[in-house]
């Protein structure tokens, strides 16, 4: 899968606050996960990740803005 930073990731299972919206703050051999509902951010193994994603918006990727 080619999951980069600022991509939001729509996971099969909610966090526990309900929200499945996952916004990418870093990867690697594991992501750096920022929950869109309630802004806890967590790590988790690229692998788990990987199996747990139903989709990727790569629309909502945050772009440096020129200047």
């Amino acid at each position: 899968m080619d999951i980069r930073k600022g991509d939001v990731l729509t996971m099969k299972k909610p966090h526990p606050c309900g929200s499945n919206k996952m916004r990418v703050l870093r990867s690697g051999m594991d992501f750096k996960l920022k929950c869109e509902g309630c802004g806890h951010e967590f790590m988790i193994l690229r692998s788990k990740a990987e199996k747990n994603v139903k989709s990727i918006n790569t629309d909502e990727r945050e772009t440096p803005e020129k200047q």
